[in-house]
């Protein structure tokens, strides 16, 4: 008996794990066949490559190292280089696979997480069968597919900091002293995280803040003593300099901004603008955060935070959209019997998750982009070509209004 539930325990995990093995293989033969794999992961690499060999990071837009196939600017912190090091070990292609096989069991972990934080997750959502089948669906989402077609890291980055907000910080467990260590390496490789340190002050966990802080600038720090020179290019200069970022109107770019500048034709007061209008709903989501933790619901407070951050953010390209899988489970763990018995209620709710994956696995954004340039856009054109960052904004608008009607 031990060994059949040992075994019904185990043969999912077994299973999930071929998509990993199958990720490693595949760079392993791209790298004999010579096949362009993650042009983002070579990006990575060659940064780690120019640190070991005392290559400025920012002096050009190119780094030596970098293959003609992945010629793209060098963007990231200089400690993303120090924590790139591991790639440089094996073939860019073969580096590509093994980030893939990680990345996918980081999305495993952000949904194992995910689904023990909900307190009234349904019966049907426990045990290993549930997590493998959410993290292969996962695998369908556009972000999520991309991010791994690239060799981006953003999901790695985001199951950080689920352990951290969801686990590490509210263990019971002297693990709970590393609460915020997380949040701050993840910072220090792309500074977008930096917004969770706010969701620990909001959620009145300072003390993870400040260590969160802490490690940021520690790492900081430590590279400051090994390449003064980057460092200070880096803060003076690469970080807003917008020719090592991209063409950030483009549609790819799901942020307020990048709307902005595409309704505004690239206009020069478009980043102050939507830098006003991610103040405006800084104010509704702070309160939302605060209530919601106060009512002991961490995953939906961190959501909250968590779309915040990819709508103020200058950039948000459709790949940093990862969020949408902790998205999904939590709107699914809103169903609680079978689907051929749901209320009208319970059918609205998985009508929404059913929508969410949709709208995310998706390759419209794409076929618009190649169809028709921006500035060509019509008004359907705008709502299409917004459908990312239009979710975040008509969910929070739906909850604003429900709560008015039951205050009114």
């Amino acid at each position: 008996m031990l060994s059949g539930v040992i075994a019904s325990r185990t043969r999912p995990l077994l299973a999930l794990s071929v998509v990993p093995v199958l990720c490693v293989l595949l760079g392993v033969v791209g790298w004999r066949l010579d096949w362009h794999l993650g042009v983002d992961e070579t990006v990575y690499r060659s940064g780690a490559i120019a640190l070991l060999r005392g290559e400025p990071l920012y002096a050009r837009l190119f780094l030596d190292s970098q293959p003609s196939w992945a010629q793209l600017p060098f963007t990231y912190p200089p400690t993303a280089a120090l924590l790139f090091l591991p790639l440089v070990l094996v073939p860019t292609q073969v580096a590509w696979g093994l980030l893939a096989a990680a990345s996918i069991v980081a999305t495993s972990v952000v949904v194992l997480v995910t689904s023990r934080a909900l307190p009234d997750r349904p019966q049907w959502m426990t045990g290993p069968k549930v997590v493998v089948l959410l993290a292969i669906v996962a695998l369908g989402l556009e972000p999520v597919w991309r991010t791994l077609a690239l060799g981006q890291i953003n999901l790695l980055l985001m199951a950080m900091i689920v352990l951290d907000v969801l686990l590490i910080g509210v263990a019971k467990t002297p693990m709970r002293r590393f609460g915020g260590v997380l949040i701050g390496i993840a910072a220090a490789v792309k500074l977008t995280p930096l917004i969770f340190v706010a969701h620990l002050l909001v959620t009145g966990r300072r003390a993870d803040a400040l260590r969160a802080i802490g490690t940021f600038a520690v790492l900081q720090g430590g590279l400051f003593l090994l390449i003064p020179g980057d460092v200070r290019a880096f803060w003076g200069d690469a970080v807003r300099d917008p020719h090592r970022i991209g063409p950030i109107h483009q549609v790819g770019n799901q942020s307020i901004n990048g709307l902005v500048l595409r309704l505004t034709g690239n206009a020069d007061w478009s980043l102050a603008a939507a830098l006003a209008v991610g103040a405006v709903l800084a104010v509704p989501c702070v309160l939302l955060v605060r209530r919601l933790h106060q009512r002991r619901r961490p995953v939906p407070a961190l959501l909250v935070t968590a779309f915040l951050g990819l709508l103020v953010s200058p950039v948000s390209w459709s790949h940093h959209w990862v969020w949408v899988v902790p998205l999904v489970v939590f709107l699914l763990a809103r169903v609680s019997v079978a689907v051929p018995k749901l209320g009208w209620a319970s059918r609205f709710r998985f009508g929404g998750a059913a929508s969410v994956v949709l709208i995310f696995s998706s390759c419209v954004l794409i076929f618009l982009h190649y169809l028709k340039a921006e500035t060509d856009w019509g008004a359907l054109d705008f709502v299409v070509g917004s459908a990312y960052l239009l979710v975040p904004l008509v969910a929070g608008a739906t909850v604003l209004l429900r709560r008015v009607r039951r205050a009114g």
